[in-house]
């Protein structure tokens, strides 16, 4: 199979979709590796790198997208890397097509086959390809929080940890999964008074066992997320539900009740953000105000670290990648139902029911897709 790798064009997303690790892999099983001249400087990978893997470098995405078989990308295709996209062709990235319609019909469109890293399983119940930049998007939120919070940003100019005699900030993490465990791990790190919601009372059973000395932990009705809020100077959106739009927790009318100057931290924003006045920002304009609340919506979190990152998910998706390389992917998806859930689209046809229910488009099963 000939692999192609494009420079991500998304603003300040410095990642890429293959490392020269998976490359080399990818060479050593066989199949024709194609990295797009550069695509790698962001992370701190030259070309030389991917030329000494067996790689080829290739100058532009357009020749990328024209001969190569399989397309490994970090997020999801912009409009003019999708009209480039082609029946038979297999897209293999993030996609989070629940809050993106434009996105959804440009790719059913194209005739692909798109495979999202967000909606791949295991046989734990987690989401093995997502739990990597879950992980990095954690631990970055009490960073950009705190640097939220500065005066000079907007913010209250409270600090994390407080000093003596002063009270450290109160930080409110609403979703108890990979994203809100990590943040709620650095904001405690940083000293703050760190309090993590959620519905699972067996995740609430694991969060206190683990980490009881380190945070707290409540269950999230509608009544306690609106208490802790008020009192936040930081709250922290970490909730997810698979390849589905994200819950708006926090209504507009609810920000007028919360201290003037707090930092709201959307993880969620992939999947359309957990707040009602969340929009996706970049890491050039991260940061914007309303009604007097700083909201901070990179869409694209950890780009900030890239290099951290893109080794994350290099060392995730390796194996899918070759598993669809070396079988092709419907003989891949056959042989393993986690993949098979990653399917969102096949040949103009939605394959993903979350995705569906959200945009109203009708849905094939991914089941029945595969043998089509």
């Amino acid at each position: 199979m000939k692999i192609g790798c494009p420079t991500e064009i998304k603003p300040q997303e410095f990642r890429v979709g293959m490392t020269p690790d998976a490359a080399r892999e990818a060479v050593n099983h066989g199949h024709d590796v194609v990295i797009q001249e550069g695509a790698g400087l962001g992370s701190g990978f030259p070309d030389t790198d991917y030329i000494e893997a067996g790689a080829t470098i290739i100058a532009t995405a357009e020749e990328i997208f024209a001969t190569a078989d399989m397309i490994v990308k970090v997020k999801e295709p912009q409009a003019v890397e999708r009209k480039m996209l082609r029946p038979d062709q297999l897209l293999f990235t993030y996609l989070h097509l629940a809050p993106d319609p434009e996105q959804t019909h440009d790719l059913l469109a194209s005739g692909c086959t798109a495979i999202a890293y967000e909606t791949v399983t295991d046989d734990r119940g987690g989401l093995p390809l997502l739990a990597p930049m879950s992980e990095v998007a954690g631990r970055l939120a009490p960073q950009v929080g705190a640097w939220t919070l500065q005066k000079a940003n907007g913010g209250r100019g409270v600090l994390m940890g407080g000093v003596p005699g002063v009270a450290p900030a109160k930080v409110v993490v609403i979703g108890g999964g990979v994203v809100g465990t990590h943040a709620a791990k650095v904001a405690a790190g940083m000293g703050a008074d760190v309090t993590v919601l959620d519905r699972s009372l067996n995740r609430l059973k694991y969060l206190d066992d683990v980490f009881g000395r380190d945070f707290k932990n409540q269950y999230a009705t509608a009544g306690a997320t609106l208490d802790l809020v008020r009192q936040a100077d930081m709250v922290i959106g970490a909730v997810l539900i698979p390849g589905a739009a994200a819950p708006k927790l926090i209504t507009r009318t609810q920000l007028s009740e919360m201290k003037p100057g707090a930092a709201i931290v959307d993880v969620a924003i992939d999947q359309g953000g957990c707040f009602e006045t969340s929009k996706a920002t970049t890491h050039g304009d991260p940061i914007y105000d309303v009604d007097g609340i700083m909201h901070y919506c990179v869409a694209n979190m950890p780009g900030a670290v890239a290099r951290t990152s893109t080794i994350a998910l290099g060392n995730a998706t390796m194996p899918f990648m070759l598993a669809l390389a070396n079988k092709g992917w419907r003989q891949a998806c056959a042989d393993d139902a986690h993949l098979l859930n990653g399917l969102n689209v096949h040949a103009g046809q939605l394959t993903y029911y979350a995705v569906g229910k959200a945009l109203g488009i009708d849905v094939v099963s991914p089941s029945i897709a595969v043998k089509q």
